[in-house]
């Protein structure tokens, strides 16, 4: 496997595993926890209109998760869980430092993860790059005297 390709693959792995986290949270916020539970957290952080958030945060990491493990709008999708992470950290983790279980190191990993995301693509077998090919996901490998 080329360096190019090994990114690429990583990249998937990041993709999916980073996914299926943000699957299985909105799952719980959906049928666990429930939207009126949701919209009633999200007011007593002070969070405007608390049941429209409470709604886009369920759907953001239930939809969002699901399109990350197939890599489906990968920049965008990244971007809105980046901003829902940021939140996360500002409204409710910041405040009790940094290590888990209620500090922000968690929540800190899967922004970074989504920034990584947003910068690079998608990754190997996704499909966006099924759609618009892998220029589109991976950055271009440098070569030559050109590279350097």
């Amino acid at each position: 496997m080329s360096n190019s390709s090994n990114r690429s693959w990583g990249l998937t792995v990041l993709r999916v595993a980073v996914g299926v986290v943000f699957l299985m949270h909105g799952t719980q916020k959906l049928f666990s926890i429930g939207v009126p539970g949701v919209a009633g957290f999200m007011g007593s952080i002070g969070i405007p209109f608390p049941r429209f958030f409470g709604v886009v945060l369920t759907l953001v990491e239930l939809f969002g998760g699901a399109a990350l493990i197939l890599g489906v709008a990968t920049r965008v999708t990244a971007l809105m869980l980046a901003v829902d992470m940021a939140v996360a950290i500002l409204k409710v983790h910041l405040k009790n430092g940094f290590f888990m279980p209620m500090g922000f190191e968690f929540a800190f990993t899967l922004l970074a993860a989504n920034v990584c995301l947003l910068l690079t693509g998608a990754g190997a077998a996704s499909v966006d790059g099924a759609l618009w090919g892998r220029k589109q996901d991976t950055p271009p490998a440098k070569s030559g005297a050109a590279g350097v």
